[in-house]
């Protein structure tokens, strides 16, 4: 296993310069309409098509031999397909036998293969497979963790490579894909190497099933440890040994049931581990401080789930919701010496501006009755006969534009008038990690507390008062101080005196 993983390195990570028969790809027809497409090589005709795979969009039919070894970004054109006979034989007349070599040939001409024949219009992008892309292309199975939310997520929780991450409630996978390629540092050679790796649990069987496929043929079973299992009653031990995990991720409808596995001792019984029993394993690092955060729909949810964190020792606890929001900006282009710009709004951008309109009307208009005044069919002109749509645009003395279209107008930022979002409540919180006896005394050992002069803290008060007395002097000073003031007071007296 150790030698193919390593060798064959997930497209999500490194795609490489080019497309590979094989792997997975993303065909991107627009913005917001993605298709997930596995490539793959063919040798003869497939399901009717004379051409091998074709994928069939709005924007025309790709066969996969026009997508496989193009550069990644590559735009490619659309492609006129032979649907041909769609795989169905000639039918004979009844009473007829058929000729085996005519049925060979008609075999063989049913599988050989087609060169593709470019369309006139139509038109894709090949994409390489990205955790942000395969969240906005995926089957849906289940409520999605959408990029915005997750990037939060694996920040807060402390992702990084290196880190192993418990996640709980897999779904259609895209935290998975996200968390996966935050924690990679490479595969691991065997079982024992440490490196960073998803621990992903699922309780429906369907969904485990559909995950499963997706994670192998994606390249990430190295990297992600897919388990079946109701963590709500089995936890989150493989099989039977500790994740050592310093994140967690649960995406549940009850968190809350699966917290008292999330911690550093089991729960007190009074009854003795039988003989057979193994003692309550931790999944959690025990060197490292443990970062969790909850996905919850509803406040309901986050309530129970605070008060389960607080009874069990966690720290820090914070919710956060994240409403993600588009904002749209460009320029407001208002005046009336850019007619001829798209969107450009027809009217005064000041009374200056409408000034200089008038103005600029009434001299054609003047300049057009002379004219037509010498001619010998002169009539009276009407405001019909005076062109008033500007469509000269100021010119300089050089005979240039004076303005620049791109910098006209005010700069305008407008955002979405509804925010088109799914609701979320991210509860994060910290679980410290556990001291021994033994690593108190090594660490009092190596920064001693206690006996600090000028530091406040770790002493009682009295200390302190007695400590404050040394450094000013304490009652002597004050003493000292009465003495002065009584020698004072006698001596004069006896100045007065005398």
């Amino acid at each position: 296993m150790a030698a193919d993983t390593i060798h064959k390195v997930s497209p999500f990570l490194d795609p490489g310069p080019h497309t590979k028969s094989g792997t997975l790809a993303i065909v991107a027809l627009s913005r917001d309409n993605l298709i997930p497409v596995y490539l793959q090589d063919s040798k003869g005709a497939h399901d009717g098509y004379a051409e091998g795979v074709v994928v069939n969009t709005r924007y025309g039919s790709f066969p996969h031999s026009t997508l496989i070894n193009v550069p990644w970004g590559s735009q490619v054109r659309a492609s006129n397909v032979d649907t041909g006979s769609r795989g169905r034989k000639r039918k004979r007349p009844e009473g007829e036998v058929g000729d085996a070599e005519e049925d060979a040939k008609d075999d063989a001409a049913a599988n050989a293969i087609k060169q593709a024949a470019t369309a006139s219009s139509g038109f894709v992008h090949i994409l390489p497979p990205t955790p942000e892309l395969w969240t906005a292309s995926l089957p849906h199975r289940t409520q999605v963790v959408y990029t915005p939310d997750y990037s939060y997520v694996l920040h807060r929780i402390r992702a990084r490579p290196g880190t192993r991450i418990i996640e709980a409630g897999s779904g259609s996978g895209s935290f998975t894909h996200a968390s996966a390629r935050a924690v990679y540092n490479g595969y691991p050679k065997d079982d024992g190497e440490r490196k960073g790796k998803v621990f992903s649990f699922e309780y429906h069987e369907t969904r485990f099933e559909k995950m499963k496929n997706e994670i192998s043929g994606h390249g990430l079973d190295g990297l992600v440890r897919l388990t079946h299992r109701d963590v709500y009653k089995d936890g989150f031990l493989v099989d039977g040994e500790s994740p050592e995990a310093e994140s967690i991720f649960l995406d549940l409808p009850a968190p809350w049931q699966a917290l008292p596995h999330l911690s550093r001792r089991g729960p007190d019984t009074e009854e003795p581990i039988a003989g057979g029993e193994k003692p309550w394993v931790s999944p959690l690092n025990p060197k490292k401080s443990a970062y969790i955060c909850t996905f919850s729909p509803c406040i309901e949810q986050v309530t129970k789930t605070v008060s389960a964190m607080r009874r069990l020792g966690w720290v820090n606890i914070e919710m956060v919701e994240i409403a993600n929001r588009k904002l749209q900006v460009f320029r407001d282009r208002i005046g009336l010496h850019i007619p001829t710009e798209r969107g450009a709004n027809l009217t005064p951008a000041n009374v200056a501006e409408a000034v200089a309109r008038l103005a600029e009307i009434e001299e054609r208009f003047r300049d057009h009755n002379k004219t037509s005044g010498s001619g010998e069919n002169s009539s009276t002109p009407t405001a019909m006969d005076v062109d008033t749509n500007g469509d000269v645009p100021a010119e300089g003395s050089n005979g240039s534009s004076t303005y620049k279209i791109w910098k006209e107008g005010r700069l305008i930022t407008k955002g979405e008038p509804e925010v088109k979002t799914h609701t979320s409540y991210l509860v994060f919180a910290v679980l410290p990690r556990e001291w021994t006896a033994e690593e108190e005394a090594a660490a009092f050992a190596r920064w001693p507390c206690g006996g600090e002069e000028k530091v406040i803290g770790s002493r009682d008060k009295q200390a302190r008062r007695i400590e404050k007395q040394r450094i000013h002097g304490g009652k002597d000073k004050d003493a000292k101080k009465k003495a002065k003031t009584v020698g004072k007071v006698e001596s004069n007296d006896e100045q007065a005196l005398s």
